[in-house]
């Protein structure tokens, strides 16, 4: 029997999620099937379905496939929310760890930080508009520090390039030489879902369709939760 090959793309947030969620598919389902998953920046991977680069699947925040949807470049009609994942904060392994439990804190917490770093995609975008909000963006200037597409904001952290930093949860937990404080407060939380389509460049709609139908399916939600996130 032909086995299926599913090449897919995603951005570095959902990277394990996916990796072992993927794996658990081919392992259960009832045809050979092997899924390949690509990590890159959420920005470089948008890019290039929208370059009809040859993926079969795309999981990004939900306004990028909606953008790639609006463009005729995944399936507008199969597309599946999958995770809710919320903004954490780190310090570096060993460092003080302020206090984060309101937003009022937060905001003395990154007033007081040397350096901070955040990540690209639409939860640093929703993190620069919260510092608008504070009215601290002025103050906050030759001390944020935006990860390149694809390095974790931990990696800054543990390398001791910052000293506070704001990443999806997701990308924080079990990573080396950081301390994870925890998720922002519920007044200030920024929640981003992740979606997957197929692309509309595929050949095996109804392949992915059934990738998609797992990955969104009860059977992956204790996973889901295991890598910080919620089920959509």
């Amino acid at each position: 029997m032909v086995t299926t090959v599913i090449r897919g793309i995603c951005s570095m947030a959902t990277r394990g999620l996916l990796t072992e969620l993927c794996a658990a598919y081919a392992q259960r389902s009832g045809t050979p099937v092997t899924v390949t998953v690509e990590a890159v920046g959420g920005v470089d991977a948008a890019r290039r379905v929208a370059a009809d680069e040859p993926f079969d699947a795309v999981f990004l925040a939900a306004d990028a496939i909606a953008r790639l949807a609006a463009a005729g470049k995944v399936d507008a009609a199969h597309q599946v929310a999958l995770v809710h994942s919320g903004v954490a904060v780190a310090v570096p392994s060993g460092a003080a760890r302020p206090d984060i439990s309101s937003e009022l804190a937060v905001r003395q917490a990154v007033l007081a930080a040397p350096r901070i770093a955040y990540s690209t995609g639409p939860s640093g975008v929703a993190l620069l508009a919260l510092f608008q909000r504070w009215g601290i963006a002025d103050e906050l200037n030759g001390r944020l520090l935006q990860a390149p597409p694809g390095v974790p904001v931990g990696s800054l952290l543990a390398h001791r390039e910052a000293s506070l930093g704001f990443q999806q949860l997701s990308e924080l937990v079990g990573l080396a030489g950081i301390d994870l404080l925890g998720p922002l407060p519920q007044s200030i939380r920024i929640d981003t879902v992740f979606t997957g389509a197929a692309c509309t460049a595929s050949s095996q709609a109804d392949a992915v369709r059934a990738l998609l139908a797992f990955l969104a399916s009860p059977e992956c939600d204790e996973a889901k939760r295991r890598h910080g996130m919620a089920p959509a």
